[in-house]
């Protein structure tokens, strides 16, 4: 690779950086916005559902815009819209201008999210395919590695506005830079119509879910969210099964060991992402962690991922991933487990409960997402690699949302402030959604167990 192809692969390994960066960053700084903002845990979970929501609602979608277009148009205009609502989110003055300055930024982390990929299998010769592809992983997971110490350096240096500020001049860097280095395509013949109509009726779907689990125990508000949600999954299911060029093809589900596969991965995500939403919150009412020790120590399970993922990927590689993805879930269940009895901090404990989320995902990442995509029949490995990245995001939105909800249910806080809620209310909600999530990690991990193992390169 030369000296302009290894810049490229730099710039746009920052991109997947900033991308991810921000994805972490938020979760340190939720205790201080909702105490700023007022409200409670399950309304502060919108800053992180928003995004993440309109992360699964889109990516797909901009992926189809970006190869009937320009990988590099959508790119560019992703990052100047990430930038553009990162300022809005820093200068939001009210918890719904904040919401709102949030879903402008998914829209822009979707564009971004969709193109990082497409720029290695574009721009970059297929030998160098993997490299490209390793270089952006390691840029997802540094950047998940930096979000909570940085997040709990600045809000104790400046404030929580400023996670959101450092995206601005970062955007405007990139955005010059790449505007010079990264190539324009040729012009697109073979264009292949987009189906905008499969893509909102899955986006009005997503939202019916979230809605469903966001308001469990108002049985009103979750029956009309529920309808919702069936009557436009039922016409998603319909129109891609109709339309010559479906937004996503459903025969990909046909076969019981994708499923099954796919599933795992989804209740991974939700269950991680559900845990790592409220550890901030146990962290600052029941530790008495402020914003930058709580940073450090989330710091841990990401730092062991980065360590410890690549070697076990490669291992993976050689060994068959079925019992990677059993030990995965057991370990995480065995975190969450940990955690949930821990009343008050047992400093050794604590941090054995840190390092399993780490390996975690060093067990999950590579060795999870591989099986995967080695399970699709039927269908290109692409669209398998695609249910992958979608199946992360709707989990990280669910796992948010049904975490937060099942928070506040158990420990009778709705609409109860974070300064307003004491150690033992939150020690009852927190337990209770521990002990559930430890449940759904082990269903996972008798799922993957149930699965056969697919031999290596078939």
């Amino acid at each position: 690779m030369d000296r302009k192809g290894t810049l490229l692969l730099l710039l746009i390994g920052f991109v997947g950086l900033m991308d991810c960066l921000d994805g972490t960053i938020v979760s340190v700084a939720l205790p201080t916005i909702a105490t700023d903002m007022g409200v409670d845990v399950t309304m502060a979970s919108w800053v992180t559902v928003s995004y993440f929501m309109m992360m699964a609602g889109l990516l797909i979608l901009f992926g189809r815009i970006a190869k009937n277009t320009s990988i590099r148009f959508i790119l560019l205009l992703g990052i100047a819209i990430f930038a553009t609502s990162s300022l809005m989110c820093g200068l939001a003055g009210s918890f719904p201008l904040l919401i709102a300055a949030r879903i402008a930024q998914g829209v822009g982390a979707a564009m971004m999210g969709a193109t990082i990929p497409m720029c290695c299998v574009k721009f970059f010769p297929a030998h160098e395919l993997g490299y490209a592809l390793a270089v952006i992983t390691i840029g997802y997971s540094v950047g998940a590695a930096m979000g909570p110490a940085l997040g709990g350096l600045i809000i104790s240096a400046l404030s929580w506005h400023w996670i959101f500020y450092i995206n601005v001049p970062i955007g405007i860097l990139l955005i010059g830079l790449l505007h010079v280095y990264l190539p324009k395509e040729e012009r697109n013949d073979e264009k292949v119509s987009i189906d905008y109509i499969g893509a909102v009726t899955l986006f009005i779907a997503i939202v019916g879910l979230v809605l469903v689990l966001e308001n469990l125990g108002e049985y009103t508000v979750m029956a009309v969210a529920g309808l919702v949600f069936l009557i436009f999954i039922t016409l998603f299911a319909v129109h891609e099964l109709r339309t010559d060029n479906p937004l996503l093809g459903l025969t990909i589900f046909k076969h019981a060991s994708f499923d099954l596969n796919l599933i795992v991965y989804f209740l991974v995500n939700v269950v991680y992402m559900g845990l790592l939403y409220l550890l901030p919150f146990y962290m600052m009412i029941c530790l008495g962690f402020d914003s930058t020790v709580s940073g450090l120590f989330l710091f841990i399970p990401p730092l062991i991922t980065v360590i410890t993922g690549m070697p076990l990927g490669r291992w993976s590689d050689h060994v068959g991933r079925r019992w990677f993805c059993v030990v995965s879930c057991v370990l995480l269940a065995i975190a969450m487990m940990l955690i949930a009895f821990m009343d008050e901090l047992i400093l050794p404990i604590y941090v054995v409960a840190l390092i399993l989320m780490g390996l975690t995902w060093s067990f999950a990442g590579g060795p999870m997402c591989s099986r995967v995509i080695e399970s699709t029949i039927g269908e290109s490995k692409e669209m398998g690699s695609t249910m992958v990245n979608e199946s992360g995001y709707l989990g990280s939105t669910v796992g948010t949302v049904l975490f937060a909800a099942l928070f506040a249910t158990a420990a009778g806080a709705n609409g109860v402030p974070i300064d307003m809620l004491t150690h033992s209310v939150f020690m009852d909600g927190f337990t209770v959604t521990m002990v559930i999530g430890a449940a759904l990690s082990l269903i996972g991990a008798f799922l993957s167990f149930v699965v056969k193992e697919i031999p290596i390169g078939e």
